[in-house]
């Protein structure tokens, strides 16, 4: 009968045990297989009457789990050869190697400016991207009524209030007020950071972007040194071979106050659309502090003199690698990343 054919089976699957590839795959194909001993029962199955397939039917399914939990279990256990886990490889072709990131072309530029400055003794430091009013305006001698405090210009997160403005700051002078007010001079410091301006977005502006501005305060500090100070900059960023100009301009925070030229590293002087064909790129504005700004941080401008300068890092790659269009270094697009892969440093 069938059901004693089952009882037998049972008997034979519970007692079976072995640890050998090759019998465990004879034991699955002898019940398992398409012509194994579960598929002729099954085959039987459907010749009996209806009232012993009741009976049968879930003897026999109960019998199927049994002989594949035993095949499982034991396939669980089984141990795996070198030659198993190499079947089907060909191991002579060569290995997936791991694909190294680079530094983003900003972060490249920036460790560059921060490295040449440290050759002259430069320190980093560092400030809140959200700042009031004193150290974003005031206390860099912004009159109440400069065109910078408008709307247009400034992200306000608070207009007004018992504390004044609240704004995203637009340059990271706010540092050097920072500095110069918890500290006695000399100072010479580097700030570089974020910083975010209500600009229409542009091949060559964009609503955020990144400054490095640099302060040096101490005794008989010179318009000379400041220029001296810039010109070691270019020519160890640029090569020997770049040509600097200095011109006359305005800052609230500086005086006399100057905006620093390069000729352009694109075109080499021959004109080009990043340099609006003149051979000349703007890269930084500068100038000597001023003394109200000293004053205002606690600083006897009498005794101590100092200069600032400040440039937009996009600006400096832009010209070192370039790149024509400063959108490219928010967008997060794979293929000019990776153009940037030999720069790990």
């Amino acid at each position: 009968m069938l059901q004693d054919q089952i009882t037998q089976y049972t008997q034979e699957i519970n007692a079976f045990s072995t640890e050998n590839a090759e019998e465990l795959e004879q034991f699955r194909i002898r019940f398992l297989g398409t012509k194994g001993i579960i598929k002729d029962i099954f085959d039987e199955f459907k010749a009996v009457s209806p009232e012993e397939k009741r009976t049968l039917g879930k003897v026999l399914n109960e019998f199927k789990q049994l002989a594949e939990a035993k095949y499982l279990s034991l396939k669980a256990n089984e141990p795996v050869t070198g030659d198993q886990k190499t079947a089907g490889m060909d191991l002579t072709l060569p290995g997936n190697g791991i694909e190294l990131g680079a530094r983003h072309p900003l972060a490249l530029v920036r460790r560059e400016i921060v490295d040449i400055f440290n050759k002259l003794g430069f320190i980093v430091a560092e400030g809140p991207e959200i700042e009031d009013d004193w150290h974003n305006f005031s206390a860099l001698n912004f009159p109440e009524e400069h065109p910078a405090r408008d709307m247009q210009d400034t992200f306000f997160i608070r207009k007004g209030g018992e504390s004044g403005d609240i704004a995203l700051r637009t340059h990271t002078s706010s540092v050097q007020v920072r500095m110069m007010e918890a500290g006695k001079p000399p100072f010479r410091a580097l700030m570089p950071g974020r910083v975010y301006r209500n600009e229409a977005i542009s091949a060559r502006a964009h609503c955020f972007f990144h400054q490095v501005e640099g302060l040096y305060v101490d005794e008989n500090v010179s318009f000379a040194d400041l220029k001296q100070t810039l010109f070691y900059f270019v020519q160890e960023l640029y090569g020997e071979g770049t040509k600097v100009r200095f011109r006359p301009s305005y800052f609230p925070f500086t005086e006399p106050s100057a905006e620093m030229d390069i000729s352009c590293t694109i075109c080499k002087g021959a004109g080009c659309q990043l340099c609006k064909y003149s051979g000349w790129v703007e890269i930084l504005g500068c100038g000597m502090v001023d003394p109200n700004v000293l004053e205002n941080c606690g600083i006897d401008s009498k005794k101590y003199s100092g200069f600032a300068f400040g440039m937009g890092i996009e600006r400096i790659a832009n010209l070192k690698f370039e790149i024509r269009d400063l959108r490219l270094f928010s967008e997060n697009d794979a293929r000019f990343l990776k153009q940037f892969k030999t720069s790990l440093i």
